[in-house]
C-alpha cells in the first residue's frame, strides 16, 4: 500500500514538475520574443520618424498642394486603413507575427516607390497607398502581439515599454533628417530609401520571433454588440485624430513656413517628452484604468484645439507659432493613449481570439470617418480659415469625452 502511495506521489510530482518546466520554458520564450519585439519597435520607429518628419513638406514642396488638395490626399492614404479589417481577415491564416512581416515589407516597398518611382502626382498616390497599407497592417497587430507576450496585469506596462522604445528610436530618424538636410544636402528621395531599409530590418527581426501560426486556417471577422462602445470610440477618435494629423503640421508649413529641419527638432522634443508620457500612460492604464486615461485625454484635446484655433488671435505671430508648436508637441505626445483602447478590448474580449479581429475592425471604423474628414476640413479651411477646422475638432473631442465616461470594466 505504501509502495502504491509513494508511486502515486512520485507520479504527481513528476507531472507537476513537467507542467512547471513547460510554463517556465514558455515564459522564457515569451520574454525572448518580447525583447525581439522591442527591437522591431526600434527599427520601425526610425523609419516612422523619417517618414513623419518629411512627408508633409515633401507634398508641399514637390507637388505644391493647397489646403483643400492636402485634405483630398488623405482619402487614398487612409483607404487601406478602412479596408484593414478585410486585409487582416484574408491574411489571418499567417498569424499575427507573419502578418506584421507582410506589413513591414509593404511599408518598405511604398517608401522605395516614393523615393524612386514617383515622378507624377498619380504615381505618388499609388506608392503612398502601398506605404499606408503596410503601416495600417502593423498598427493593430503591434498592440495584439505586445499583449500576447504579456500577462493581463502587465498589458499597460508592456505596451508602454514597447511604445517608449519605438518613440526613442524616432529620435534617430529625426536626427537623420535634421543633420542630413542641414549638412549633407539630404533629399526627400534618399530619406525615403533610408526609411525603407529600416522597415526591412524590422521585417527580418519579426522573422526571428516565434510565429505562433494559428491552428485553424480560416478567415475571421468579429463584430459583436459587446464591442459597440469600442467601435464608437474608434470612429470619434479617428475623426479628431485625422484633423490633427492632416492640418496641425499644415498650419505650421503653410502659415508659418516651417521646414524639415525644424520639424525634426519638434519631432525630437516630441520623442523625448513621449518616452516619459508613454510610460506614465501605460502605468496609469494598469493603476487608474482605461476610463480615467481616455477621459483625461479628451479634456486635454479640447484645450489643445482652443490653442490651435485662437493662438493667432491672442498673440503676435512670433508667439503664436510657439503656442501652436507646443500644442503640436503635446498632441503628438498623447498618441500613446491609443493603448488604452486596445487594452480595453483585451479586457472585455469574450475570447482571446477576438482581440486582433476586433482591433482591426476598430481601425477600419476609425478610417471610414477619417477618410472624409480631411476633405471636409480642407473645404472649411479654404472657405473660412483654419480656425474653424480646430473648433470642429474641439466638438469631436467633447464627444470623445462623453463616450469615454461610459467605459465600464468588470
Amino acid at each position: 500500500m505504501d509502495l502504491e502511495t509513494n508511486y502515486g506521489n512520485n507520479m504527481v510530482d513528476s507531472v507537476g514538475s513537467t507542467i512547471k518546466f513547460s510554463k517556465l520554458k514558455e515564459h522564457f520564450r515569451s520574454d525572448r520574443d518580447f525583447k525581439l519585439f522591442l527591437i522591431v519597435g526600434l527599427f520601425a520607429g526610425i523609419a516612422g520618424g523619417i517618414n513623419s518628419t518629411v512627408f508633409n513638406n515633401f507634398l508641399s514642396d514637390v507637388y505644391k498642394l493647397s489646403a483643400s488638395a492636402r485634405g483630398i490626399v488623405e482619402f487614398p492614404r487612409e483607404l487601406p486603413g478602412m479596408l484593414i479589417v478585410v486585409v487582416l481577415a484574408l491574411l489571418s491564416f499567417l498569424g499575427d507575427i507573419r502578418m506584421a512581416i507582410v506589413g513591414m515589407i509593404s511599408a518598405a516597398l511604398g517608401m522605395v516607390g516614393l523615393g524612386i518611382f514617383s515622378p507624377t502626382y498619380a504615381s505618388m498616390l499609388v506608392w503612398m497607398m502601398i506605404l499606408s497599407l503596410g503601416m495600417h497592417i502593423f498598427m493593430p497587430l503591434s498592440t495584439g502581439i505586445g499583449m500576447s507576450l504579456s500577462k493581463k496585469e502587465e498589458y499597460g506596462m508592456r505596451l508602454g515599454k514597447f511604445n517608449a522604445y519605438n518613440l526613442a528610436a524616432t529620435i534617430i530618424g529625426y536626427v537623420i533628417v535634421w543633420f542630413g538636410f542641414k549638412h549633407l544636402k539630404l533629399t526627400y528621395q534618399i530619406s525615403f530609401i533610408i526609411a525603407a531599409f529600416f522597415y526591412i530590418l524590422a521585417a527580418i527581426v519579426l522573422g526571428i520571433m516565434n510565429p505562433k501560426k494559428p491552428e485553424v486556417k480560416k478567415i475571421k471577422f468579429v463584430f459583436r454588440r459587446k464591442y459597440t462602445l469600442y467601435y464608437c470610440l474608434c470612429v470619434v477618435n479617428g475623426a479628431r485624430k485625422q484633423i490633427f494629423l492632416t492640418f496641425a503640421p499644415w498650419v505650421l508649413i503653410q502659415a508659418y513656413h516651417l521646414d524639415p529641419p525644424v520639424f525634426a527638432i519638434l519631432g525630437f522634443i516630441i520623442s523625448v517628452v513621449s518616452i516619459l508620457t508613454r510610460t506614465i500612460i501605460g502605468n496609469a492604464i494598469d493603476i487608474k484604468g482605461e476610463r480615467f486615461v481616455l477621459s483625461l485625454e479628451a479634456i486635454l484635446l479640447i484645450v489643445l484645439c482652443m490653442g490651435y484655433a485662437f493662438a493667432a488671435d491672442i498673440a503676435p505671430r512670433s508667439i503664436a507659432v510657439i503656442i501652436i508648436s507646443i500644442c503640436y508637441i503635446i498632441d503628438n505626445s498623447l498618441s500613446a493613449v491609443e493603448m488604452a483602447r486596445s487594452t480595453y478590448v483585451r479586457k472585455i474580449a469574450i475570447t482571446p481570439e477576438d482581440v486582433t479581429p476586433t482591433l482591426s475592425a476598430g481601425t477600419s471604423f476609425d478610417h471610414v470617418i477619417s477618410m472624409s474628414v480631411p476633405f471636409l476640413g480642407g473645404l472649411l479651411w479654404t472657405s473660412f480659415g483654419y480656425k474653424y477646422v480646430f473648433l470642429v475638432a474641439a466638438v469631436i473631442a467633447l464627444m470623445n469625452l462623453f463616450l469615454s465616461l461610459k467605459i465600464k470594466i468588470k
